[in-house]
């Protein structure tokens, strides 16, 4: 049996965080057909969005032959990832979430579209979601499925892990929806699309001003509509892949470079759900004239 610690005492949603699970991702990789046991004892905070990136890890492990455990988790964290339902494959019953804070963790086939499609749904019911006409909320859930169209496609994976956590104590009650999938990286898909080597910070950045559809560019993450929002929203939008870390944040583009590469692709949407204004699309004010 091998034991393997969480070491930070809070995980979240930035760079550190990501690093720091990337990290433990590569050290992971060394076991096969082995015990695994996952001690928490060590963790204080975890965002409960970021079940989809160690579920990523999780399902590596398993495909490698080993068996998972998770133990000594704190009554208060393994209450939020039994309400995601991310401990219900480990043991541990669900509960139900009475808080309506939680889009629970899900290891999707990349077929299940329709499940996928119901995910999107609960995302724009949470309470307190900005307000958006029927034709704008159209074009950015087609955005989002674009993310799942892109790691089925591009990234040719076996799964797609999704968890999402609402946190409406933070003062710009942020909402997370992260979608991770272990296929082909960005940096990838890119330098073959370019037919030279660049950076995975540099693909990153080429995807998200590269058309705003998979369909047409490969590598393009097809995020047109839904970035345009999250900047007025003043939310954020987080990728890692390979090396590469992007941030968009406060109308600026923050780039680094991780310790230990991902061996695929995480996209983490956050919403800032203490934002009261209502959204339409520009050409829906031309309709209005009419």
């Amino acid at each position: 049996m091998v034991r393997v610690f969480f070491s930070e005492r809070q995980i979240k949603s930035d760079f550190r965080g990501y690093n720091y699970l990337c990290d433990l991702y590569n050290q992971s990789l060394q076991y096969h057909n082995r015990t695994i046991v996952f001690d928490f004892s060590q963790i204080d905070f975890m965002e409960a969005n970021l079940c989809a990136l160690i579920g990523a890890l999780f399902e590596k492990l398993e495909s490698n032959g080993n068996t998972i455990g998770i133990e000594n988790i704190s009554h208060k964290l393994s209450n939020i990832l039994r309400r995601n339902t991310f401990l219900t494959s480990y043991g541990y019953s669900e509960l139900i979430d009475g808080y309506d804070t939680s889009l629970k963790y899900q290891r999707l086939n990349p077929k299940e579209d329709h499940i996928f499609y119901d995910y999107i749904r609960q995302l724009f019911s949470k309470p307190g979601f900005p307000s958006l006409s029927d034709r704008l909320g159209s074009e950015i859930a087609k955005n989002i499925f674009e993310l799942y169209e892109n790691a089925r496609t591009h990234g040719r994976c076996d799964y797609i892990h999704v968890c999402g956590q609402f946190f409406p104590r933070d003062p710009k009650k942020p909402l997370h929806f992260t979608i991770v999938d272990r296929g082909i990286t960005i940096k990838e898909n890119v330098s073959s699309f370019l037919e030279r080597e660049i950076s995975a910070s540099e693909a990153i950045q080429w995807a998200m001003v590269s058309g705003n559809t998979t369909k047409r560019e490969v590598g393009g993450l097809g995020l047109g509509v839904i970035f345009e929002f999250i900047k007025l929203n003043k939310g954020k939008i987080h990728i890692v892949s390979s090396d590469g870390y992007y941030e968009f944040s406060n109308g600026q583009v923050i780039t680094k470079r991780l310790t230990a590469p991902f061996g695929g692709t995480l996209i983490n949407l956050s919403f800032n759900l203490n934002d009261k204004h209502y959204y339409w699309l520009k050409e829906e004010s031309l309709d209005n004239i009419f």
